[in-house]
């Protein structure tokens, strides 16, 4: 298993270097480049990467460094001087997109309820390619960045309420196919599956708060030495 990973590794690493400086050269951006690169390598033509399962694995992965390396840019204070493009102008974005996108499925004879649900998916941008185009212009770090991240930034805060609120979206054969698929909730109304996704969430954020800090205090009254390193710099209280 270590070695087939090591591999897909490195077949994304030598693409990634071989296509991404030619598509810049050609003026079409890092961006393109890898997905050039992702449709040379993929199971559609020279399927060196295995399986469509063993790329979403690896994708997931990227994704998890990423919000990694955002998350270490986010500062509290960084966060209150873009309160605006958060809370503000992402949110009016999110919204009006989704209300637009929605109105335009409705129009095309789409019901109501996947209407909804086919607006609040497209209103949700791509943070890695938006943030790539906008580090590759040089305007990452300058008003018109900054903004966007913080536009980016309200989009990822708002997608475990998007997930919440699709089951809610739900047609009835997916309700039926959620029944059959078992589960806590199988054979539970939509509308309920729903609300524990809400509570379910709302629990770990309450928890995450106010009980792992007691939880940290605890083991270092223990004197454990392995937080010995995290005692001296102070992350436990």
């Amino acid at each position: 298993m270590s070695g087939s990973l090591l591999l897909q590794v490195f077949v994304y690493l030598a693409a990634a270097v071989a296509a991404v400086p030619v598509a810049k050269r050609l003026g079409l951006g890092s961006v393109l480049g890898y997905l050039i690169a992702g449709v040379l390598i993929g199971p559609s033509l020279l399927g060196l990467v295995g399986a469509e399962e063993d790329v979403l694995h690896a994708a997931e992965f990227g994704v998890v460094i990423l919000l990694f390396l955002i998350g270490l840019e986010v500062r509290p204070a960084l966060l209150w001087s873009l309160r605006r493009s958060i809370f503000g102008l992402g949110a009016a974005q999110l919204f009006g997109s989704a209300l637009l996108i929605g109105a335009a499925a409705l129009a095309f004879g789409l019901p109501l309820r996947q209407s909804g649900a086919i607006g609040l998916i497209l209103a949700i941008s791509s943070t890695a390619i938006a943030l790539q185009l906008l580090e590759e212009k040089g305007l990452r770090r300058g008003p018109v960045g900054m903004t966007s991240f913080g536009v980016l930034l309200f989009q990822d805060l708002a997608v475990i309420p998007i997930l919440a609120v699709l089951p809610l979206l739900a047609v009835a054969g997916a309700t039926s196919g959620a029944a059959e698929s078992g589960g806590l909730l199988a054979g539970q109304p939509v509308w309920l599956q729903g609300i524990a996704t809400v509570a379910a969430v709302a629990g770990v954020i309450v928890a995450g708060l106010y009980l792992t800090r007691p939880v940290f205090r605890w083991i270092a009254r223990a004197r454990i030495r392995a937080l010995a390193i995290q005692r001296n710099t102070g992350r436990v209280r």
